[in-house]
């Protein structure tokens, strides 16, 4: 597939989000939306942290394509590949557990680089006792260590 059509997908993948977002309030019948400078910021966050990770496999797979069979850079840009899924999977899972535990907008952000997980979560009475209870979340659910873990409230 062409780098033109990858591109094209990605865009009509993430308008399709867009809208998707849009109908969820119009079909839920809510009479109130969430303050939309917050939601905007998390789904702007969101949809730019997709857009560069899409980039980076899009990068990775020319590399892959071009490199030979059994080479090093072959090697190495799959395993990056690898790492990469598997970071996006474990920030979208953290996402969840922590939004399960009821706060409404949440972004967790991991690198390949950094054992350090940020998280920005939307409550506008944040307190000592929130923070705790997404400690415990991502400690519980993984090996990461407390002091790795960066709670920031947008309020």
């Amino acid at each position: 597939m062409s780098k033109k059509k990858k591109i094209i997908i990605l865009s009509s993948m993430i308008a399709l989000l867009a809208v998707t977002a849009v109908f969820n309030f119009v079909l839920a019948g809510t009479d109130s939306m969430p303050d939309a400078t917050s939601t905007s910021y998390f789904i702007e966050y969101k949809t730019e942290r997709s857009s560069s990770r899409n980039e980076q496999m899009l990068q990775l797979d020319k590399i892959i394509a071009e490199s030979e069979a059994n080479s090093d850079v072959r090697e190495t840009a799959l395993t990056q590949k690898l790492q990469l899924t598997a970071l996006t999977e474990q920030e979208m899972r953290y996402e969840s557990l922590i939004k399960a535990h009821g706060y409404e907008e949440v972004v967790v952000t991991m690198n390949l680089n950094s054992p350090n997980v940020n998280v920005v979560v939307r409550d506008t009475d944040f307190d000592q006792t929130d923070a705790v209870k997404i400690y415990s979340i991502l400690t519980n659910d993984s090996e990461i260590d407390a002091e790795n873990i960066n709670i920031i409230p947008y309020l």
